[in-house]
């Protein structure tokens, strides 16, 4: 009704500029009048009133749709333009309005929808000149005007298009706005008539048995029924008409119940969620915290997590307080028995962990990794984790798991006096455990050692021991913090205490193995060839002197180790890595054979 009066009061004040311009072109100056004849209205000028009065039609309706029709009928109120087709963001699709009774071509949708938001060319079949126009307003994109025009518009054109998607744009805001208002009202009159039935029911109750009495029954009942943290918050968002909610003390949301979710829920901040665990525990009772009111769950003096409504318009009473209060009661044995098992869970791994680490039976491990879930018969990697400002204990071997846990690691875990152990069954992420925990712990000052992979639970201490030398080379280089992997360690990994003679045949097959191969297959000499150059500090006619080859041969022979190995004698890791190979090679483990 409203978009239709603004539509005839546009016509009218059209109808009644045109009637003005007639007469007065029909009349001519006289003497008796007197004075200059005033001059003629520039077009721009005309133009520009026009779109007064289009603004003044835009800004006089509320239908969103009206809006976009008569922006795209009037369109020529700008300059050359046709409107070839309008577009409205219907919970974030793009409805097309007809023009001029016609749907818009299915390329010209096509394109705007890969516009994504953003303004572009749009291609028309006899337009030279096309455009679509996004319509935009502080809650975003509202919608589209593809504009298309038989001539290249002048740079006065072009500004009079832009002030019409500019008007037409804030009307479009004026509307969403007034419809989110109405519709925010009908849901909080609706919440308010929920909540007042809710209150009349209690009455009743109250009547009989007492409020404090019923409340207590209800969230006794709803904890009970083996619904858990869910069935309480739907329970307490029940009584009290609000939004309730449960975190864990990190600030992870367990359990929402009620409109209004932020999706996705903000991520806890942990220096600020101490700080708001120590402010509400100095208080007695439920604390108002901005929009929020706030109790804690915690049974004998520890806090297990937190229990919220939600009450953006200060509308708690006593009876809403109480309320919280019985949830939380109701919720802290749930609550303490998750822990309990828990903390039971995670001592059958640290004890598993614990036996492995230090050597165990190898039937009765995998009988115990069964029971807890967890197979211990696929290759396994041993994780070392510690942080500078986090002692290893119970607390942040929780952390740990918790963080390993989200990147999807399976693993058990154990803690040491100063790193946290996990045995994983999948060799881990470069760099998503760390970042995790650099999350979890608000510091980035945190390092961790992987091993190589392990076949067999045997080797697993052998394993743990590689995994303490990855970290303490990290520890000790430039970039203290991060993740190091022993298999990528190259030659420190027998530079440190505790090698023995497998180690040392481990790193001689990783960068000669190929070599050692080839020359067995093809009664060569490869590697003597290459632990002779390096002796020669890579004089290639002393080393082809000392084999008694042509300097030629010595050239082909070089080539020929770089493509069987894979590695460049010109980078200097690969050539130091080489040189201390053919060393171990010829000295340790006593050349050929």
């Amino acid at each position: 009704m409203a978009g239709s009066r603004a539509h005839s009061l546009y016509h009218c004040y059209s109808h009644r500029k045109a009637s003005l311009r007639r007469g007065s072109a029909g009349r001519q100056p006289t003497a008796a009048r007197g004075g200059p004849r005033p001059p003629a209205r520039a077009p721009a000028d005309h133009a520009l009133h026009e779109l007064v009065a289009l603004s003044r039609a835009l800004f006089g309706t509320r239908d969103e749709g009206e809006i976009l029709r008569l922006a795209m009928d009037h369109i020529a109120a700008a300059g050359p333009y046709s409107a070839e087709a309008g577009y409205l963001n219907v919970g974030g699709d793009l409805v097309p309005s007809p023009s001029d009774g016609q749907m818009p071509a299915l390329a010209v949708s096509r394109r705007v929808r890969e516009l994504a938001g953003q303004d572009g060319n749009v291609t028309v079949p006899g337009r030279p000149w096309g455009r679509a126009l996004g319509l935009r307003g502080p809650e975003g994109l509202h919608g589209y005007l593809v504009v298309t025009s038989r001539s290249r518009p002048t740079e006065a054109e072009r500004s009079l298009l832009a002030t019409l998607v500019r008007h037409t744009a804030a009307a479009l805001s004026v509307a969403f706005a007034h419809r989110r208002q109405r519709e925010d009202a009908l849901e909080l009159h609706r919440l308010r008539e929920e909540r007042t039935a809710l209150q009349r029911q209690l009455i009743s109750v109250v009547a009989e048995l007492g409020y404090e009495r019923a409340v207590h029954a209800l969230m006794a009942g709803a904890a009970a029924s083996g619904g858990g943290e869910e069935a309480v918050t739907r329970a307490l968002h029940g009584l009290t008409g609000l939004p309730a909610l449960v975190e864990d003390r990190f600030g992870r949301l367990r359990s929402w119940t009620g409109p209004s979710r932020p999706v996705p829920y903000p991520e806890p901040d942990p220096v600020r969620q101490d700080e708001m665990l120590h402010a509400v525990a100095r208080q007695a009772g439920p604390v108002r915290i901005r929009d929020r009111l706030i109790t804690l769950i915690r049974p004998h003096g520890e806090i297990l997590g937190v229990l919220a409504l939600v009450d953006a318009r200060d509308e708690a009473d006593e009876h809403t307080v109480l309320a919280l209060e019985h949830a939380a009661a109701s919720l802290a044995p749930e609550l303490t028995h998750l822990r309990n098992l828990a903390e039971a869970e995670l001592r059958l791994h640290r004890e598993l962990v614990d036996d492995l680490l230090a050597g165990t039976d190898e039937a009765s491990a995998y009988a115990r990794s069964e029971a807890a879930g967890h197979d211990l018969h696929r290759s396994h990697y041993v994780v070392v984790v510690q942080w500078s400002n986090r002692t290893a204990d119970d607390s942040f071997a929780q952390t740990v798991g918790r963080a390993a846990s989200a990147v999807g690691m399976r693993s058990l875990l154990t803690r040491r006096s100063d790193h946290v152990v996990l045995v994983a069954d999948d060799r881990p992420h470069p760099r998503a455990l760390y970042e995790a925990l650099a999350r979890e712990t608000g510091t980035r000052s945190g390092t961790i050692g992987v091993s190589a992979p392990s076949d067999s639970l045997n080797d697993i201490p052998h394993h743990y021991q590689e995994a303490q030398r990855a970290l303490d080379v990290r520890r000790h280089s430039r970039e203290r913090y991060g993740t190091t992997f022993f298999d990528e360690l190259g030659l420190y990994r027998i530079l440190g205490p505790g090698n023995d003679y497998r180690e040392l045949e481990t790193f001689v097959q990783e960068w000669l193995g190929q070599l050692i191969d080839y020359d067995s297959r093809h009664h060569a000499t490869l590697v003597e060839t290459l632990s002779r150059y390096f002796d020669c500090g890579g004089n290639y006619d002393e080393t082809a002197e000392s084999l008694a080859i042509h300097r030629s041969t010595l050239r082909y022979r070089l080539q020929r180790i770089r493509d069987i190995s894979g590695n460049d004698l010109a980078n200097v890791e690969d050539r130091l890595n080489l040189q201390v190979a053919t060393r171990v090679w010829k000295i340790v483990l006593g050349g050929p054979g």
